[in-house]
């Protein structure tokens, strides 16, 4: 699935060089289940980025199958994260003016489905979060976990072989929590999805399969209890 080799990024902010990842070489094989975890500004969000194909490394290769992601155009890295990767974040990213059904059909404008296979694909990923009664509802009308579902059903509704999560528990109460975490590795292991999640709560990384720790850019690897 993804082999990174030698990845390096490096940026200037307000005058001064951040070295935001140092030499990272690692494999994750399709179908597994990954915690990254480490301090601010260690560089979780920038490996994200590389996975999710969002940024390009200074130096290095990220490899997702059969594709090389730094030498690819814009427009066929718009393409792979469009049909193979899927995101979620903390903040949910809704959009407040439409509703839970319209949020998730965002997801496949670019793949230029028709507006019927669009809206019966989305209604059927809500269902599958088990929000098939509030699909008419706007974000503010649903709670933060249910706000979550629909940035879930969002993610999965173009059937993606890769779901990338930046904290997505990190808004969240400790029974959502759970509740959150409990419908990602279901839908982990019912799509044979691979996962790759950021996050600061041990408890949520304990659930993966294999954990990393990221600190000043280099990767590190813990040990995981099997899920």
């Amino acid at each position: 699935m993804y082999t990174l080799s030698n990845v390096s990024k490096s940026y200037t902010q307000k005058g001064r060089n951040i070295q935001a990842l140092d030499g990272v070489t690692i494999e994750i094989p399709s179908g597994q289940l990954v915690a990254i975890q480490g301090p601010t500004g260690g560089g979780k969000s920038t490996f994200l980025q590389m996975l999710g194909a969002l940024d390009r490394p200074t130096s290095g290769t990220v490899t997702l199958d059969e594709w090389e992601l730094s030498n690819l155009s814009d427009a066929k890295l718009t393409e792979i994260r469009a049909q193979k990767i899927g995101f979620i974040f903390q903040g949910f990213n809704l959009i407040p003016t439409l509703t839970a059904l319209e949020n998730v059909e965002t997801a496949l404008e670019p793949l230029q489905v028709s507006a019927e296979e669009r809206r019966q694909r989305s209604a059927d990923a809500l269902a599958s979060v088990g929000l098939g009664e509030r699909m008419q509802h706007l974000p503010a009308e649903l709670s933060g976990g249910q706000q979550q579902r629909v940035a879930i059903a969002r993610a999965l509704v173009k059937n993606p072989s890769v779901l990338l999560a930046d904290e997505p528990t990190g808004n969240l109460d400790e029974d959502t929590r759970d509740d959150i975490m409990a419908l990602i590795e279901g839908l982990w292991k019912e799509h044979n999805l691979t996962v790759i999640l950021v996050t600061h709560d041990t408890w949520v990384a304990q659930r993966a399969q294999r954990r990393l720790h990221l600190k000043n850019g280099k990767v590190k690897e813990l040990s995981a209890a099997a899920v």
